[in-house]
């Protein structure tokens, strides 16, 4: 229990950097819903924003993961460092020079031909922080959180700070008597989405001179044996992230690729489905947290006595709190919907297929230990591939026909079907004890509960009693789960106490 009272402890610290990093996009949605005019701007943000994860799948290509891996073998522990350094360095150079000759490509796979400084500030964001990620995992690997939150949310301060200065302020000053000094820097012609993306580049700067001290050790001293081994096993990871990052953001391409209308109709129905996506907040980033310290945690874990048992473990807290994240997020949905501006809340019927859907996905996460301890990550490769190929379909048939419906279903299936397939997979290869009629239960009773307190508001639509029933069920939730867990729960920190 000792070692996951370590991971609750690391994941709080990354949480905070990495909830914060998040939590840019969740805290300018309000000020990007609410100020901007056109719904459709929003949904350019979204397509530009849908294709960077892709871009930074393939600059990595899988080396943070092979670094956290290959790092923990003692003959590596000297070289790895400079080893995996060099080689993005190069990469990104040679990528982005690519890239930079292409621009066209891009702008044409968004649809932002027309706006060519939007694409140029994508490939600056793009290579930094690709160069960022080595010594960012180092710092996860030397299990020092309290820098690497330091050095997230000092450039996410910035991001804001930038983004507020530009979208508010700026406009705001324009309307003053002639002669404001923000002419020097703002131009009123310019796309709004222009200063959200330099702002994106500034905090990328500004986070890689904040990590200027773990960049300086980085030697000219190159290990082709070690780099050759990186490889073959990241290659599939590439892949995998690949398909992953399909799962995860392609949607609002194929979006404005496939329905039907106007070119601006299309941007404002992906301007929608981007803005109610993002009220999956609580579980998203808990799921990105987790991820920032589970991973360094569960290969150290690989080498110790019994390791199945505490992923195991893991995993059920792990299941009851997005359970208990999801029910505040879908019984208190009269409250996180002015999360959002009006002109974006005919989509909150999505809401709640997402935040399931990426229940599952963090579900999956969890799972996919069993092919990276085991180094079968050609195995992770065909499960996202097989959750790309579910999703492309699904939107391919159904986006002409239900718009954005269609990818909140398609993100449900994908990710429902990637948790089932690992898990069966998974328990032949490396079986680990995960006590799973139990965790479905519990999943399904958070989906009973908010399916009947959907009911019977319908019905009595007065706000006290929606809040007071909401809260009720929660509690009899939460109490439930304490009650069968007691034993378990009763050996954490901090929560033991009160319930023993």
């Amino acid at each position: 229990m000792s070692s996951i009272k370590k991971l609750a402890g690391q994941t709080m610290w990354y949480g905070v950097s990495s909830i914060a990093a998040r939590f840019i996009n969740y805290l300018l949605t309000p000020l990007l819903t609410y100020g901007l005019a056109k719904t459709s701007d929003y949904g350019k943000m979204g397509l530009i924003y849908a294709a960077i994860p892709i871009l930074n799948v393939v600059f990595t290509y899988g080396f943070e993961t092979a670094y956290f891996r290959f790092s923990s073998k003692e003959e590596n522990k000297t070289i790895i460092y400079d080893t995996a350094s060099l080689s993005l360095l190069f990469t990104t150079i040679l990528f982005s020079v690519i890239l930079w000759m292409n621009q066209s490509v891009l702008g044409n796979v968004t649809g932002l031909t027309g706006f060519p400084a939007i694409v140029q500030l994508s490939i600056i964001v793009v290579s930094l922080d690709a160069l960022s990620t080595i010594p960012f995992a180092k710092l996860r690997q030397e299990e020092r959180p309290l820098k690497f939150a330091f050095v997230k949310i000092s450039g996410i301060v910035l991001n804001i700070f930038i983004t507020w200065f530009f979208i508010v302020y700026c406009p705001q000053q324009m309307q003053q008597p002639k002669g404001s000094w923000v002419v020097l820097v703002f131009n009123p012609a310019t796309n709004p989405i222009v200063y959200v993306v330099f702002a994106n580049v500034v905090q990328s700067a500004v986070t890689l001179l904040l990590l200027s001290k773990e960049i300086a050790k980085i030697q000219f001293k190159f290990n082709a044996r070690l780099w050759k081994q990186m490889m073959i096993y990241a290659m599939p990871l590439v892949i995998a992230g690949m398909g992953g990052m399909i799962n995860e953001t392609f949607d609002r391409l194929m979006l404005r690729w496939w329905l039907p209308g106007s070119e601006t109709f299309r941007e404002e129905q992906v301007g929608i489905y981007n803005a109610c996506y993002k009220l999956s907040i609580l579980i998203t980033l808990f799921i990105q947290a987790f991820r920032m310290g589970a991973e360094p945690f569960f290969f150290k874990q690989a080498e110790s006595e019994n390791p199945q048992k505490v992923y195991a473990r893991v995993m059920k807290f792990f299941v009851i709190i997005i359970s208990v994240m999801f029910l505040v997020v879908v019984l208190y949905l009269p409250v996180w919907k002015h999360f959002i501006g009006p002109k974006y809340r005919a989509g909150l019927k999505i809401v709640p297929i997402l935040l399931f859907a990426n229940m599952f996905l963090g579900i999956y996460y969890n799972l996919s230990i069993w092919y990276k301890v085991t180094n079968k990550t050609m195995a992770g490769a065909w499960l996202t591939l097989a959750g790309a190929a579910i999703t492309i379909i699904i939107n391919y048939i159904f986006i002409p026909h239900f718009s954005f419906m269609a990818c909140a279903w398609a993100t449900f299936t994908c990710y429902g079907s990637m948790m089932v397939i690992s898990y069966v997979w998974g328990q032949k290869e490396y079986r680990v004890p995960y006590s799973w009629k139990k965790l479905m239960a519990y999943m399904v009773i958070a989906v009973l509960l908010f399916f009947v307190h959907n009911s019977i508001t319908t019905y009595i639509t007065k706000t006290l009693f929606n809040y007071t029933f909401a809260t009720a069920l929660l509690i009899v939730f939460v109490v439930f789960v304490i009650r069968i867990e007691r034993k378990e729960m009763q050996k954490l920190p901090f929560i033991g106490k009160w319930i023993a």
